[in-house]
């Protein structure tokens, strides 16, 4: 007998998609160093006048990195709605300091969907 409950689709898309943004940034190349360099060349109207080799992977993170940027802000910020700190209710010879549980999950705060989105942001 099979006790696994079928995969949400949703679930499925969003790692899905959260999975090719991985991958498509991690074949992508840093451009950490470069902006140092490049924001010395701005001219008067704002732009850096120059002509950089890229190549196909860069493009594509590139060409998408706007919009992946925004969704996991909004993930990120739709998380942090969901996962927040919340008074457990209990007796506690603390007073100031109440245990928490987490709104959502209920797990004792600092929740693990929080520690996770603390340590990877």
């Amino acid at each position: 007998m099979n006790t696994e409950l079928p995969e949400d689709p949703q679930r499925r898309r969003l790692r899905e998609r959260l999975e090719l943004i991985q991958v498509r940034t991690d074949k992508a190349t840093s451009w950490r160093e470069s902006t140092a360099v490049l924001r010395s060349l701005v001219n008067r109207e704002g732009f850096v006048p120059i002509k950089a080799k890229l190549a196909v992977e860069d493009l594509e993170f590139l060409a998408g990195a706007r919009e992946d940027v925004l969704s996991f802000a909004e993930l990120g910020l739709r998380l942090l709605d969901l996962h927040q700190p919340r008074d457990a209710g209990g007796i506690t010879s603390d007073t100031a300091h109440p245990i928490l549980r987490c709104r959502s999950c209920m797990w004792r705060w600092p929740c693990p969907t929080f520690r996770a989105m603390s340590d990877a942001f």
